[in-house]
């Protein structure tokens, strides 16, 4: 068995450990492996371990990683924030788009998902935390956003995704992936079907997991330490 494959295998127990100590059925909580600056090679081991699911953030580097395992059917998940002349790429190539967080992003990835795709299914980001350096939108704009993107065709808006400031305080982590399901029940509430929480990464999965996410993002703590990016 492959490092990849024995760290995948501990990530998937601590999410099984997590949802039996929230009440929660293991089936219900997805593992996206964030594989950002990693090569082909390490996906492919992944992928041979069993997961199918993975979270990119650099587009280019994207491309050639999409183009070199197709051959696997994986899923695609971008995670990063989407700049404008992104939203083509990521409309043709991905299955999934995490961190959405301005109505003009989700309307050029509206106009630009093929017709015979699935829609794209996307999340409102939502900057949980008020830092100045993390993208999404605030609580208060999060309700008029989702009823915005929930009428646009070629995507289909599925829920929230959020990156709380890093902390060791499981309090605090527990508080902000609270205000983030609570902000979900809120929105649906409003009659917007949202069914996803994308939260949780390495550091905090069990305290995300213990506030309702469906989605979480790690990559660290499958892939082992990031490499530099290039350029």
């Amino acid at each position: 068995m492959t490092t990849i494959a024995v760290r995948l295998q501990a990530v998937l127990s601590r999410i099984q450990a997590a949802a039996a100590s929230a009440g929660r059925l293991p089936r219900d909580i997805r593992l996206v492996a964030v594989s950002k600056t990693f090569a082909p090679a390490a996906i492919a081991q992944a992928h041979t371990a069993g997961q199918t699911a993975f979270g990119e953030s650099y587009l280019q580097e994207a491309v050639g990683k999409i183009a070199v395992l197709a051959a696997l059917n994986l899923e695609w998940h971008h995670i990063g924030p989407i700049q404008s002349n992104k939203t083509r790429q990521i409309a043709e190539l991905f299955q999934w788009a995490h961190a959405v967080d301005r109505l003009k992003i989700a309307e050029r990835l509206s106009s630009s998902r093929p017709a015979g795709l699935p829609p794209l299914q996307v999340c409102v980001q939502v900057n949980v935390s008020g830092e100045a350096s993390k993208g999404g939108v605030r609580a208060e704009e999060a309700l008029a956003l989702a009823q915005a993107i929930s009428a646009l065709p070629g995507i289909r808006l599925r829920g929230l995704m959020a990156i709380p400031e890093p902390t060791a305080d499981v309090a605090l982590q527990v508080a902000r992936f609270r205000q983030v399901r609570e902000l979900k029940d809120q929105i649906v509430g409003h009659g917007i079907g949202l069914d996803t929480l994308s939260m949780g990464m390495s550091d905090d999965l069990e305290a995300a997991v213990a506030e309702g996410a469906t989605l979480v993002r790690v990559g660290r703590a499958i892939f082992g330490e990031r490499p530099p990016v290039a350029g």
